[in-house]
């Protein structure tokens, strides 16, 4: 998966995400991991923005992003195993300090399931 560059300016880039606008401005003072909250034995980094991947897709990123020696804030992980809403998950900053997850599930109909 690649993130190609748009639009920018000297303060803000627009990314294509997967066909969606990710635009990113530069606001130093407004980013960075404010506090966690404990899920599923991680304490995850608030606030933080999340984009789910068919599994193949997150597993290929994830070995992508250790290959080239992203820092990870959690680490490539599966969560909630053998439970309802299993997925594989893994959080890190970019180069703002904002706290971005990933997340791969096998089966799409189990993203929202409680």
């Amino acid at each position: 998966m690649e993130c190609p560059e748009g639009r920018s300016s000297e303060c803000w880039i627009d990314f294509d995400l997967c066909g969606h606008q990710i635009v990113t401005h530069l606001a130093p003072e407004s980013v960075g991991v404010k506090a966690t909250n404990h899920v599923d034995a991680d304490h995850v980094p608030v606030p933080h923005f999340g984009i789910v991947l068919p599994i193949d897709d997150w597993r290929a990123l994830a070995d992508k992003l250790t290959a080239k020696g992203v820092e990870f804030f959690i680490e490539p992980k599966i969560r909630f195993a053998g439970e309802v809403g299993e997925q594989a998950t893994m959080f890190f900053l970019d180069p703002s300090g904002n706290a971005l997850e990933f997340k791969g599930f096998a089966d799409f109909s189990s993203v929202f399931a409680k």
